[in-house]
């Protein structure tokens, strides 16, 4: 395939979704560790998180924009997460908390909530280089 047709959307690898250990700390019946799904973003979904996470800061001669890192980390992390599902009323109840992101953070350990994050941004392409996308692109 070449020229423009290798664009087209339905001519393009789906990405997908991941299934990972997050901690050893869920366990199923079997006594292994419960995976969590996680699935990656396009750049529309992205945009619109972190736009939901800036804000305008007015100095005296200027306006710039600031991003909240740690809300806009929070919030990708329970965008990208499929199961177990974040929103769940019994599973936020459980934890005494409302919302999401508070309840993933609740769920997991500093370590734990980490190695989450490592993966999100696997699962979005975050952790390659050029010159890895470039090795990609060859093969």
């Amino acid at each position: 395939m070449s020229g423009l047709s290798a664009f087209l959307m339905q001519n393009a690898k789906q990405i997908e979704n991941i299934k990972v250990a997050v901690s050893d700390r869920f366990k199923g019946e079997d006594g292994s560790p419960v995976l969590w799904e996680l699935r990656a973003l396009s750049e529309t979904e992205n945009e619109a998180l972190r736009k939901s996470c800036t804000k305008i800061v007015k100095n005296k001669r200027m306006e710039t924009e600031k991003t909240d890192f740690n809300l806009y980390t929070g919030r990708l992390v329970v965008a990208c997460v499929v199961y177990p599902d974040l929103n769940d009323a019994a599973l936020q109840d459980s934890y005494g908390v409302m919302g999401a992101d508070l309840l993933v953070k609740k769920m997991l350990t500093a370590g734990e909530y980490a190695a989450l994050m490592e993966k999100v941004q696997e699962v979005n392409g975050f952790d390659k280089d050029m010159a890895e996308l470039i090795d990609d692109a060859k093969n």
